[in-house]
């Protein structure tokens, strides 16, 4: 049997290394800036065209290097931090030049300029492919240039996996902004196209995150700080009004490289639990400084993942530091060790709060005894409300018991005492159930006024034939709303309604990005906006469905909702920007209706393509059966 075992040539080799350091542009992006920090760099330039498909280059003032470490940068396990077993848990810095260049030289054709201080003359480098072309002294500045053309040039299959240009400079936006976020000391630009999309003066790190991610995050930033003997913990978390639902702006720096750790995360949620809804995560940038004995972070090619020595001990200090700084800015109740003997928890001010918020109880007649007659029910009440998603409390359950029963009465609000009916009235605090309950109703009738009632948590009741149907306003009107602005953007005829002030929102180039890429369907939807540059956009027109809404707050919730449900890669664009629009529009949906209005709900819900379930999978009405309402009573 002939032997099959050979050695790859180092071109096959270093390719595949290649892959699994450089994944795609960003990748790039990132080792480039980790070594431009290295080499003691205090201003740093990024510039990318085409999304960094067609050139990525770093520019620095750094220390340089010798034409000597030039040349061994490229080779293949050559690097400046290790010479022992030892220096692998003793690592501070992100790696000075070499281990990644190689790898990037093999997938691109790269062109270095360097040159160090005590040297009159640099040296200019080509490499395509691992092959070197050509070493040549050249007049330059101190510091280093290292220009990356046409990456995967030679890996054509690799180059067809590259998304558009929007979600690749996404991709670079966010390595520059975490290599940025850690050295708020250094001078950062980055250049798009020839663009100036950000423009990072040295400063404090406070500065640093406005400069990032705008003027709203000033007001936002709460300060951390917790030192102990294991490690010390710096930097800024968010107010909790601020957490979004969408992941990416949580940045956690080890020793000032930037980590991900769903263990410190969970952390830091358990810290805000309570003061912010399920789902949301909220932003915060922290720094834990500790001896690099303590960690290990060759566990993974990036080292964006880390092991710890002692992970509880990190976990029990980040919570306590974060429950602190909450507390210190009045967000959490604080203990009040002035009145009584004992400390209590002051909670007077959020009582207060809640209090004029409250609505105002409605009284029930008192031949009533809901507790007595309807305990029997609350089964029945309690499962249909579930099937919405909300378990109601007893008084959610009493309430419609009583209003199931109060066939032919109104109920005042100003009394004790059921009235006649006063349905042909026209004041609000009347809620009426029509002597026609037991005729029974179907959709798409024209039915009176009186064939609907709007209960208080949001529901539409009518009778029907078979039973009693219960709508819910919010899911029946994003189903509606979806399937009508889906609708639009495939015929691309949406209607927009001028604004007679135009708004002017702040954002940031990741999203500017992101716009840009949305432009053709949010244009179809009835969106009209200019993208003055990538801090700011004017909104001059909406679609007509938002006359009353906030045009601001709904267009910034469209792109914070539409990133939240970009994950979901088998879900079409135009699907995930109607049903983020469809959602945005109606999330502060309390609107009361007459009848001629929840008709219209109804019969606009059951001409949908999908009317049993909302854009996000919540059913949008259900049925309770004539002979489950007989069980209520026995």
């Amino acid at each position: 049997m002939s032997d099959i075992i050979k050695l790859l040539p180092d071109s096959l080799a270093n390719q595949i290394a290649a892959g699994e350091v450089v994944q795609r542009p960003a990748s790039v992006v990132k080792e480039l800036l980790e070594n431009s920090v290295d080499a003691g760099a205090t201003e740093i330039s990024l510039i990318v065209k085409e999304a960094g498909k067609t050139l990525i280059q770093v520019t620095d003032n750094g220390k340089g290097m010798s034409p000597n470490d030039a040349r061994m940068s490229f080779e293949r396990h050559a690097t400046s931090k290790i010479s022992r077993t030892e220096d692998l848990f003793n690592i501070l810095t992100k790696g000075f030049r070499g281990e990644a260049l190689a790898s990037i030289a093999a997938v691109a054709q790269v062109e270095m300029t360097t040159k160090a201080s005590d040297q009159e003359l640099g040296l200019q480098l080509i490499v395509e492919g691992s092959q070197f072309k050509s070493a040549e002294p050249i007049a330059s500045l101190q510091g280093t240039t290292i220009k990356v053309k046409n990456l995967f040039f030679n890996v054509p299959a690799r180059r067809n996996f590259l998304k558009s240009h929007a979600v690749e400079m996404r991709h670079i936006s966010e390595e520059f902004q975490r290599v940025a976020l850690a050295h708020p000391d250094i001078e950062f630009h980055l250049y798009h196209n020839e663009v100036n999309n950000y423009k990072l003066t040295s400063g404090k790190l406070s500065k640093r995150i406005v400069d990032l991610f705008g003027k709203n995050y000033r007001e936002q930033l709460i300060s951390c700080k917790e030192e102990t003997d294991y490690f010390t913990v710096t930097g800024y978390i968010g107010r909790p009004e601020s957490a979004k639902k969408t992941r990416g702006e949580q940045y956690l720096f080890v020793n000032q490289r930037f980590i991900k750790s769903p263990y410190l995360h969970h952390a830091i949620l358990k810290a805000y639990s309570g003061l912010i809804a399920e789902g949301h995560h909220p932003f915060y940038v922290l720094y834990l400084t500790i001896d690099p004995k303590h960690i290990d972070i060759n566990v993974h090619p990036t080292k964006t993942e880390i092991k710890f020595d002692d992970e509880k001990v990190i976990y029990s200090i980040m919570l306590a530091a974060i429950k602190q700084a909450l507390g210190q800015h009045n967000i959490m109740p604080s203990l009040d060790f002035e009145h009584g003997s004992a400390p209590t928890v002051n909670f007077e001010r959020f009582l207060e709060e809640n209090e004029r918020d409250e609505p105002k109880t409605v009284t029930r007649a008192s031949s009533f005894n809901a507790d007595t007659n309807f305990r029997s029910s609350t089964e029945n009440w309690q499962e249909l409300f579930e099937g919405f998603g909300k378990k109601p409390s007893p008084s959610d359950t009493q309430e419609a018991s009583l209003r199931s029963f109060s066939k032919g009465f109104a109920w005042d609000e100003d009394s004790s005492q059921p009235t006649e009916d006063r349905s042909e009235q026209s004041e609000p605090q009347v809620r009426t159930f029509g002597s026609s309950i037991n005729s029974g109703v179907e959709i798409g009738d024209q039915a009176e006024k009186k064939n609907f009632i709007q209960l208080e948590s949001g529901f539409i009741a009518t009778p029907l034939k078979s039973g009693l149907m219960l709508v819910h306003c919010k899911y029946a009107q994003q189903r509606i709303l979806f399937e009508k602005y889906l609708k639009k953007m495939e015929s691309g005829k949406g209607s927009c309604q001028q604004l007679l002030f135009p708004e002017s929102i702040t954002t940031n180039p990741a999203d500017a990005e992101l716009i840009t890429e949305m432009t053709p369907e949010l244009n179809a939807m009835g969106f009209r906006f200019e993208i003055l540059n990538s801090n700011e956009l004017v909104l001059s027109g909406v679609p007509p469905e938002l006359e009353n809404a906030n045009e601001r707050e709904t267009f910034e919730g469209l792109i914070e909702q539409y990133k939240y449900s970009s994950g979901d890669l088998d879900v079409p664009m135009i699907e995930k920007i109607a049903q983020a629009i469809a959602i945005r529009s109606t999330a502060k949906f309390q609107k009361k209706m007459n009848g001629e209005e929840m008709q219209a709900i109804v019969d606009q819900l059951f001409a949908c393509k999908n009317p049993n379930f909302s854009p996000q999978g919540k059913p949008t009405f259900k049925v309770l059966a004539t002979d489950k309402i007989t069980e209520l009573f026995g």
